[in-house]
């Protein structure tokens, strides 16, 4: 089965080609970071005008570049949550369009799920494993029993981890995307520059939850309170403090909930899962089978919107032109309240 993946949640206006969910045939991507630098992050209502610009020359490059024409198109896989609503309406728009004019059936898609399924298209893993999602919207961890069915472990309370790195590089100047800037600079520095603290949250059903919002804090309004002495103030010895505490935090709750739940297999994705700490720290755990998937497939991109697709598409499950975008809402089966 051939399927057509289109992702507009964010930035990225992406579509790909992909072949029974595993072989990608073509996977365009046209990121929008130049537009949004001058303002340190994504503005939203350009980011859906510029979808609008590009949705309908990538989708044909896609198509063009696998080989294939849209009569060899069986079915159309299309984010159409959780994100920008302005961005997300712009896909989903073109989707419904391209599917009513054709007659090829299409589906929406949870963009979490897709970054989980993103590993998939490069490895064969079993079911059940433990997921982590980190990008600059989304922090959760889960348990993850099949490609639509995640139980909810833990997540932020506040800033996706992404989110709190993009701020931190906004209040020191350092440029965008954030994520990547600081994780350059990270590499320069000394995470003993700064003890930068980890939140204290409750017990319980929720001990997997992860907090930013005070360790952001720290970093901008609290610096001096937490310099070691003999350091010099850097914004490299800044970043690596800052990112060895970020990244720590999260690392900590999930090898907590791989102990608790005796899964030793995890799987990362979203925007996040290429920073270098992170993956060093993950593969340096022994006891972990860690998958984390290639750089290009780490951003928001389609062909792990295609190749979820194919999933729901093999079994029939189709969505209508009532379909709608949501911001927020994760289509998850199994979640805490």
């Amino acid at each position: 089965m051939l399927v057509l993946g289109i992702e507009s949640s964010c930035d990225e206006c992406s579509a790909a080609v992909v072949e029974d969910g595993k072989k990608i045939l073509s996977n365009v991507i046209a990121t929008q970071i130049e537009i949004h630098k001058k303002y340190d992050g994504v503005v939203p209502e350009i980011a859906s005008r510029t979808h609008t610009e590009w949705v309908k020359g990538v989708v044909e490059s896609a198509i063009k570049e696998s080989g294939c024409t849209l009569d060899d198109i069986d079915g159309i896989s299309v984010t159409n949550r959780p994100g920008l609503i302005g961005s997300l309406m712009v896909g989903l728009s073109y989707a419904k369009g391209l599917s009513a004019s054709s007659g090829i059936p299409f589906v929406g898609i949870d963009h979490i799920l897709a970054h989980l399924y993103a590993s998939q298209l490069e490895n064969d893993i079993e079911y059940p494993f433990l997921g982590l999602i980190v990008s600059g919207g989304h922090t959760v961890i889960g348990k993850v029993q099949d490609f639509d069915n995640v139980e909810v472990l833990g997540t932020t309370i506040d800033d996706a981890c992404g989110e709190a790195y993009d701020k931190v590089a906004k209040h020191y100047g350092l440029g965008y995307p954030g994520g990547v800037l600081i994780d350059e600079l990270a590499q320069k520095g000394d995470p003993a520059a700064f003890n930068f603290p980890d939140a204290s949250l409750h017990k319980g059903a929720h001990r997997y939850d992860v907090s930013y919002s005070g360790l952001k804090t720290a970093v901008i309004n609290q610096l001096n309170q937490f310099h070691n002495e003999g350091y010099e103030i850097n914004n490299e010895n800044i970043a690596a403090s800052f990112q060895k505490a970020a990244i720590g935090m999260l690392a900590k709750r999930l090898f907590k909930a791989a102990s608790d739940t005796g899964i030793n297999k995890v799987v990362v994705g979203g925007g996040v899962a290429a920073n270098s700490y992170l993956r060093s720290l993950l593969k340096d755990k022994n006891n972990l089978e860690v998958y984390f998937p290639s750089m290009l497939l780490c951003t928001d991109n389609a062909a792990m919107v295609a190749g979820l697709g194919y999933h729901y598409l093999n079994r029939e499950e189709y969505s209508d032109l009532t379909l709608n975008a949501g911001s927020r809402v994760m289509q998850f089966k199994n979640k805490y309240p």
